[in-house]
């Protein structure tokens, strides 16, 4: 079982920058992929950006593209979502979420394990 703790939401006003963390605790060692997912009210949850479990690669949504950027903490199973430029479109609940493997996947049902969740909102 992998548990996933996600901190850094809160209330920016447009224009403005967050970051948030996620860390995975597991009692065995493992190579998860990890990323951020977004669902804001009334919608569906999406994909936001992925961290491949092995070198460097990310894969990141086009609605956040130049904007945000993933990353990977100095520690295993750490990563952080920079985010920059936001606007109100923004607002949602963010969830980390990591797979085991080591390919990036942009679809909900490729994680297996998910975070509670961050809210970030931002102003107009």
């Amino acid at each position: 079982q992998v548990q996933l703790v996600e901190s850094g939401g809160g209330l920016v006003q447009a224009g403005g920058s967050l970051r948030l963390s996620c860390t995975a605790s597991s009692r065995r060692d493992r190579d998860l992929t990890m990323g951020w997912f977004r669902q804001a009210p009334g919608k569906a949850r999406e994909f936001v950006a992925a961290i491949a479990a092995i070198g460097s690669r990310t894969d990141e949504a086009d609605s956040v593209k130049g904007r945000f950027t993933i990353s990977k903490g100095a520690a295993k199973g750490t990563i952080f979502l920079q985010m920059t430029g936001l606007n109100p479109a923004d607002t949602a609940t963010y969830y980390c979420a990591a797979r085991e493997g080591f390919f990036i996947k942009t679809t909900l049902g490729e994680y297996k394990y998910w975070g509670q969740g961050t809210q970030v909102t931002v102003s107009s």
